[in-house]
């Protein structure tokens, strides 16, 4: 029976997470609050100097800058507390240049108002859309636990690593997908590259990743589950495809079946960039595939599919990725060193070899992805490590339960 039980452990873990959820808000709360140091010391000084300069030096209308400089780091109450500060400074100030009822202080008071008013409402803005966004950003990290589940740190004999960098703003999932499934004998992987970028792929990568879940339990060989998701994309296409858009919707897959008791992995590329197998001391090699047409290109049936085989010896690391990666660009316009680089690094363990790659990526496209781009690292474990987690069975979605 799966699900959480309700123990004192997890009560307590409960308490720890709202402890860290109300420091999390108390955090802001103190930093506004030690920043306002500033524009009230500002004001000060502005108020102080004023009054000991001359009538004929007008420093009072500066004061706006005090609620202006508090809109950067604070909300519209604290923004407006600032300008009701100011507007008494500039008030002070009038008194001791020859009173508030000058003509120039009367005109100073209002345009201090009406800018404060301003920055207000302008403050206001920015924290209706802060708001907006941090609302965004959940729903996009909310559909990317649902769509793209994150695979466990080991698959029976594996050791497993993912990265996924999407190329839109504030998007967490685009149109470059992986998933993971534990069978009978082995472990199947598929990751994929639907046409389009960001969020407007979501739909067939969601109906993708789907298909492969139910899929790939159901058919006993490669060849036969790669049909079985040109079928399912072919039949979305039909239903969803715009008009306009006929035959230029697909989606590139690779798939991978990882036998327990052997040291090789079969492969079927449908259209995909095929992996690298990183091997200690920097060896590294490109298998040569023979690839079939993307999917939703044409209905093609099990005998149009070629499975490659591939030796993966315990130690090696297979690296599966998207074209968002070897077509990633620098300033220049030259494309990211993949080979070169990935090979650096073969000795790294899956997560150190993502993490160093990651770094090196943006780097050297200046922080600035053009295409989603997705990782998966899989190294195989020796007999040791084999025989130790022989016993335990790892679903596609990353939940791990004892047999």
């Amino acid at each position: 029976m799966s699900g959480l039980a309700a123990t004192p452990e997890g009560v307590q873990g409960g308490d720890v997470a709202a402890q860290q959820h109300f420091a999390g808000l108390r955090q802001p709360w103190q930093s506004s609050h030690a920043l306002l140091v500033i524009p009230v010391v500002l004001i000060l000084v502005i108020t102080v100097v004023d009054i000991r300069s001359p009538p004929d030096v007008h420093l009072g209308p500066a004061l706006v800058i005090a609620p202006a400089i508090t809109a950067s780091f604070a909300g519209p109450r604290l923004t407006g507390f600032i300008g009701v500060l100011a507007l008494a400074a500039q008030a002070i100030i009038g008194v001791f240049h020859g009173g508030l009822a000058t003509t120039n202080h009367i005109v100073q008071l209002i345009t201090l108002t009406v800018l404060s008013v301003l920055v207000v409402f302008m403050s206001a803005v920015r924290e209706r859309r802060s708001r907006q966004l941090a609302q965004v950003r959940s729903v996009s990290e909310a559909a990317q636990h649902v769509l793209l589940w994150p695979l466990p740190e080991r698959i029976g004999a594996l050791r497993v690593a993912c990265l996924y960098l999407a190329a839109e703003d504030e998007a967490q999932i685009g149109g470059d997908l992986y998933a993971a499934t534990r069978i009978i004998g082995g472990v199947r992987i598929m990751i994929g590259d639907v046409r389009g970028k960001g969020l407007s792929a979501i739909g067939e990568a969601a109906l993708l990743l789907g298909a492969f879940r139910e899929a790939a339990h159901r058919h006993t060989s490669l060849p036969d589950l790669a049909a079985a998701l040109e079928q399912s994309v072919t039949r979305y296409l039909a239903d969803f495809e715009p008009v306009e858009e006929t035959g230029e919707r697909f989606a590139t897959a690779l798939l991978l079946e990882l036998p327990d008791d052997d040291d090789i992995t079969r492969i079927i590329s449908c259209g995909h960039p095929p992996p690298l197998v990183l091997s200690p001391g920097r060896a590294l090699t490109v298998p040569s595939l023979h690839p079939a047409p993307p999917l939703g290109i044409g209905e093609t049936g099990p005998e149009g599919y070629t499975i490659d085989v591939l030796s993966f010896g315990a130690g090696d690391t297979l690296l599966l990725y998207t074209d968002g990666v070897i077509e990633a660009r620098d300033a220049d316009g030259d494309f990211y060193p993949f080979e070169t680089r990935a090979a650096q690094w073969s000795d790294a363990g899956p997560e150190s070899l993502l993490h160093h790659i990651q770094r090196d990526l943006l780097a050297h496209t200046h922080g600035r992805l053009e295409d989603d781009a997705a990782l998966v690292a899989l190294r195989r474990e020796s007999d040791i490590h084999r025989r130790r987690h022989h016993g335990r069975v790892i679903h596609a979605s990353g939940f791990g339960h004892s047999s």
